[in-house]
C-alpha cells in the first residue's frame, strides 16, 4: 500500500490551501482568517500548516501552532498526520475541529500526548445567513476602545467558567488582555453595560470572508434566566451580517441547552459537529 507522506506546506501552495478551506469554511474558519492575515510562512503564521495528499491534488490539511486543527481530514490523513506527531512534544493547548477527525487523532495520540485536562466531544456547529426575526437588544453595541477596563473582568470570567482555567495563570493576564483589547479596536466585542458594568459580551473571534465566527457568550450569573440572551444576541447577530461577513457561525457544548435554546431562536441551524481536547 502506497503511503502518502504529510509535508509542511509553504506560501507557494497558499491557493491549493485557501480552495480547500472554502470547502469547510466554518470549520476551518479559524484557519483561513490566520493564512488570510499572515500567509503559509512558518516564521510569519507563528505555526505550521501540514498538508496530506499528492502535491497537485492536496486533500486535507492541519493547522499546529496554539491550537492543533485539523481541516477536511480523512481518516487515511488523520492516521499520517498522527504519525508524525507523535514524534514530537506537544505544545498546543488544545485540538479543535471536526469531530470525526479531532477524535480519531486523539485516539492515536492520547498515550502520548494525554492526559487531557477535558475533551468535549459533541459541539454542535451552527451557522446562519439571516437576519434574526426576534427583536434586537438596542442597548447591546460595540465596545469602545476606552471600555477595555470594564470589559476585562467579564472576559476572564467567561474564559475561566468555559475553559475551566484562568487566562490570568499563565503571564498575569498580559496575552489575553492584549487579545480583548484587539478585539475592541477591531470593532469586534461587543456588550451591553448596566451602571457601567457588563452583563452580556460576545466577541468575533474569527472573521473570514465567509463568515464572522462569534465566541465569548457570556451573561453575568445575577442576570441570567431573565430572557436577556436572545435579544441582545440577536443585536450581535444583526450587526455582524450587515457590516462584517455573510454568514455568522458558532458552536456550542452539546450540554449547553439554554445557549442552544437561545441560538436557535436567533435563527442559527446545524452545519456539523465540533470536538474540543484540552490541555
Amino acid at each position: 500500500m502506497l503511503t502518502v507522506p504529510v509535508r509542511q506546506l509553504g506560501e507557494s501552495e497558499r491557493r491549493a490551501v485557501e480552495r480547500l478551506l472554502d470547502l469547510d469554511p466554518y470549520a476551518g474558519a479559524q484557519v483561513a482568517e490566520r493564512i488570510a492575515a499572515r500567509g503559509l510562512s512558518w516564521w510569519r503564521a507563528e505555526g505550521r500548516i501540514l498538508g496530506y495528499g499528492a502535491r497537485r491534488n492536496l486533500e486535507s490539511i492541519c493547522w499546529l501552532g496554539g491550537n492543533l486543527t485539523p481541516v477536511l481530514a480523512t481518516d487515511p490523513a488523520v492516521d499520517a498526520f498522527a504519525d508524525l506527531l507523535a514524534g514530537e512534544e506537544r505544545l498546543c493547548s488544545s485540538i479543535v475541529g471536526r469531530a470525526d477527525a479531532v477524535l480519531g487523532l486523539w485516539d492515536r495520540l492520547c498515550d502520548v500526548w494525554g492526559p487531557a485536562r477535558d475533551v468535549r466531544p459533541n459541539q454542535p456547529l451552527l451557522a446562519t445567513e439571516a437576519l434574526p426575526v426576534v427583536p434586537a437588544d438596542p442597548e447591546v453595541r460595540r465596545v469602545r476602545t476606552g471600555e477595555v477596563d470594564r470589559l476585562f473582568p467579564a472576559a476572564v470570567a467567561m474564559y475561566t467558567e468555559e475553559v475551566g482555567v484562568s487566562p490570568l495563570a499563565e503571564d498575569g493576564g498580559r496575552s489575553y488582555r492584549r487579545r480583548v483589547s484587539e478585539l475592541v479596536r477591531g470593532g469586534r466585542a461587543y456588550a451591553r453595560f448596566v451602571d457601567g458594568r457588563v452583563i452580556f459580551k460576545a466577541e468575533l473571534a474569527v472573521v473570514t470572508r465567509r463568515t464572522a465566527q462569534i465566541q465569548g457568550v457570556w451573561v453575568a450569573p445575577e442576570w441570567r434566566g431573565r430572557g436577556i440572551a436572545t435579544s441582545a444576541m440577536a443585536a450581535v447577530v444583526r450587526d455582524a451580517l450587515l457590516r462584517v461577513a455573510p454568514t455568522v457561525s458558532l458552536y456550542v457544548n452539546d450540554f449547553n441547552l439554554p445557549a442552544r435554546r437561545v441560538y436557535e431562536r436567533c435563527g442559527f441551524r446545524p452545519v456539523g459537529t465540533l470536538a474540543t481536547v484540552l490541555f
